[in-house]
């Protein structure tokens, strides 16, 4: 099993002072297998993605691979397809965003799109209603697979919280379709959830992640801190090698 390091896992503003290359190198350092780069944290695109370009085993696109209204963002997916394709990630993360019933047509054309794709689409619950429920992930996993599609899925285990759902259903609903797992441990504040690590977590991380597959990739998307960030990412890097070993 893969451990990456999302490397929003060290912070917006750790990230816009060093970049995420520097980000990337104190991952391999610590003993990440690979990062995922985040779109929403680049700098600078056109420089930063060939500079990462075989560090990253996953781009995470911040667009939403359907509109508010329903259509298939066509330009969102290219967009997307090219940052991966620089990076020479083999894997896109995406999230739904507008999918409904009205978007069930266009699925067609997203086969179409993917048929010549070297690229994988791994599809992402997020934090948003329309895009973070259990419902959601499956109605749409339902159909893309009646479109002949056969998408994986990215399974963040923090992020159903936010919609007041239980992860561990959803994992146990979910299972077939994983092929990348976030570990995110969650916290309640008094108006919010946080992520924190999952030793911290208030949630039963390790029933969800016995109902995940442990042969796929599982990547850090909590907070990374400490005096030595490479000893403390070292640190995270073990505890999720360890939970799987002993589940």
């Amino acid at each position: 099993m893969n451990v990456l390091i999302s490397l929003s896992s060290f912070g917006a503003a750790e990230v816009g002072r060093h970049g995420q290359l520097w980000c990337a190198q104190l991952s391999r350092a610590a003993g990440a297998d690979s990062v995922e780069v985040r779109g929403e944290l680049l700098r600078d695109a056109a420089t930063e993605l060939p500079a990462l370009a075989g560090m990253a085993a996953v781009y995470s696109s911040p667009e939403g691979l359907w509109a508010a209204t329903g259509q298939l963002d066509e330009q969102a997916l290219a967009r997307g397809l090219h940052a991966a394709q620089v990076l020479g990630s083999p894997r896109l993360k995406m999230a739904i965003g507008g999918f409904g019933t009205a978007s069930h047509a266009s699925l067609a054309r997203l086969k179409e799109l993917l048929v010549a794709q070297a690229t994988e689409l791994v599809i992402e619950n997020d934090q948003t209603e329309s895009a973070g429920t259990l419902a959601a992930m499956q109605g749409f996993f339902d159909a893309q697979e009646r479109a002949g599609l056969d998408l994986g899925m990215t399974f963040d285990m923090g992020n159903w919280h936010w919609q007041g759902e239980c992860p561990l259903q959803a994992a146990q609903a979910l299972a077939r379709h994983v092929r990348y797992v976030h570990c995110k441990g969650v916290q309640r504040q008094p108006a919010k959830w946080v992520a924190v690590p999952l030793m911290a977590s208030a949630a039963p991380w390790r029933a969800v992640l016995r109902a995940l597959p442990a042969d796929v990739p599982h990547a850090i998307e909590y907070p990374l801190v400490g005096d030595t960030l490479e000893a403390a990412t070292r640190t995270q890097i073990e505890v999720i090698r360890a939970a799987r070993r002993g589940l």
